[in-house]
C-alpha cells in the first residue's frame, strides 16, 4: 500500500508475514516479531489487502499490556485540542487541534508528544485507572521517554528558483541571489535562522509545526550535453 519497511540486507530474500490494522503494523518471520510501526492504512486499504490474497490475523503478536505497563497510543487531536481514551475526552492542547500525535501513558502522567521526532509537546495528568489503560485501543509498549526541544533544530533547506525556503510550513523569501542553494536553518520555537553566505537572517516564526524533514531534497541531475 505504497510504504516501505526497512529490515536490513541480512533478511534479504526471507518472507514476511504482515500483521495490520489501522493502528499498527507488526512484521513477523517465522511467527517471530522483528518490527513494530505505526499504521498508515485506512479501512479501506484493509479491505483492498483482503481481497488481494489477505487473511485474518488473528490476535496481536503483542500480548496485550497489563495494569502497571507504560504504553503509548497515537491518536489525532480534535478541533478542541482534545483526543479520546477509552471513555475519557482528555484536553492536549488547542494548538494541536488536527495533528496526529503519540501519548505516552505512564501511572499519573500522559505524556504528548510528535510520532516521527519523540519531542515532548505536552504533560498532562492521567485519568484512567490500571484496567482502563490495558483496555486501550492501539495500545502498544512504550519507547524511550519523549524529551523536550530544548535547542534549535538544524536542517537543511534548498532554494527554490526564486530563492524561497519552506521550513516547518513557513515561506521564507531570501531573494533570487540565493536560489537553487542548500542553506541551514536554526529551528527555535520563536525563530527561524538562515545561514547565507552574506550572514545569519533571522525571521520570526509563525507556525507552531513540528520539525518532521531535516535534509534538503536532493538536487536534480542536469543532462550532459555530450
Amino acid at each position: 500500500m505504497g510504504k516501505q519497511f526497512w529490515l536490513g540486507p541480512a533478511r534479504s530474500g526471507v518472507t514476511v508475514t504482515f500483521w495490520a490494522d489501522t493502528d499498527v503494523i507488526h512484521l513477523l518471520i517465522g511467527r517471530a516479531r522483528v518490527k513494530s510501526v505505526r499504521s498508515h492504512l485506512s479501512v479501506a486499504d484493509l479491505e483492498i489487502l483482503a481481497r488481494d490474497g489477505g487473511r485474518r490475523g488473528g490476535p496481536s503478536p503483542l500480548p496485550p499490556p497489563v495494569a502497571g505497563d507504560v504504553v503509548e497510543v497515537d491518536r489525532t487531536v480534535n478541533r478542541t485540542g482534545s483526543v479520546s481514551l477509552g471513555q475519557h475526552m482528555v484536553l492536549a492542547a488547542d494548538i494541536l487541534g488536527g495533528r496526529r500525535v503519540s501519548v505516552r501513558v505512564e501511572e499519573h502522567t500522559l505524556m504528548f508528544f510528535d510520532p516521527q521526532t519523540r519531542e515532548l509537546l505536552r504533560t498532562r495528568p492521567n485519568p484512567l485507572n490500571p484496567a482502563e489503560v490495558a483496555r486501550l485501543r492501539g495500545a502498544r509498549p512504550a519507547g524511550p521517554a519523549p524529551q523536550p526541544l530544548d535547542e534549535p533544530v538544524r536542517v537543511q533547506r534548498r532554494a527554490s528558483t526564486n530563492g524561497v525556503i519552506m521550513v516547518v510550513g513557513q515561506k521564507v523569501a531570501l531573494g533570487r541571489v540565493h536560489a537553487g542553494k542548500t542553506l541551514t536553518v536554526a529551528v527555535s520555537e520563536t525563530h527561524l535562522a538562515v545561514e547565507c553566505d552574506d550572514g545569519v537572517r533571522t525571521v520570526r516564526r509563525t507556525t507552531n509545526q513540528a520539525v518532521t524533514r531535516i535534509k534538503a531534497h536532493r538536487p536534480r541531475r542536469v543532462a550532459s550535453d555530450a
